[in-house]
């Protein structure tokens, strides 16, 4: 692993209620010296939940996304309070978005997007054995929820409306494990 490059200077050249701009000023280690601009991650992290029914359907939520100012298909998400962990952040942030709560949260992953850019991450939960339960969310206007096989993922890739990367990668980690779950099942049912 090489040494990090050392920070000659770091300012804030940008701020807004939800993005802090940094400007790094870095000398590598062979003397070679260049200017970074990164999004600092604020706050206590987020959350994306994959949720699944006992019919192996996913959870999914439809919601207002203002980069691309339409609608998009997604995973509920969201940030986490102080004070929260992890797991107890992803199933409030369900029973906000969806009307339901896990019995069963697991941490998969945690995911980065544009780590050249950006400072963020987000840890990705498996919720299972759900039940019906609403909270009142933050979110401008009630959130459509679908329910979606997640045998038919190959169909959901395909729809024009669901494209975020970490949602992708998140069923896709989801359906590997459900994977080797099976198999692990299998194993030890036919041993």
């Amino acid at each position: 692993m090489p040494n990090r490059p050392k920070i000659l200077q770091r300012k804030i050249v940008a701020q807004s209620r939800l993005f802090k701009v940094e400007e790094l000023h870095l000398e590598f280690t062979n003397g070679v010296q260049r200017t970074y601009e990164r999004l600092v991650s604020q706050g206590h992290g987020a959350v994306m939940i994959v949720a699944l029914n006992e019919r192996e359907e996913l959870v999914l939520i439809r919601e207002y996304a203002g980069g691309f100012h339409d609608y998009v298909l997604t995973l509920p998400k969201g940030l986490i309070d102080a004070g929260e962990d992890a797991l107890t952040a992803a199933n409030r942030e369900l029973m906000e978005e969806t009307g339901y709560g896990a019995h069963n949260l697991e941490l998969l992953t945690q995911l980065s997007l544009a780590p050249n850019y950006m400072g963020h991450k987000m840890d990705v939960v498996l919720a299972r054995d759900l039940y019906l339960c609403k909270l009142e969310g933050d979110e401008p206007e009630p959130l459509e929820v679908l329910l979606y096989p997640l045998h038919d993922l190959h169909k959901l890739m395909a729809s024009d409306d669901f494209h975020e990367a970490r949602s992708i990668a998140a069923l896709f980690l989801t359906r590997e494990k459900l994977l080797y779950e099976h198999e692990q099942l299998q194993e030890h049912h036919g041993a």
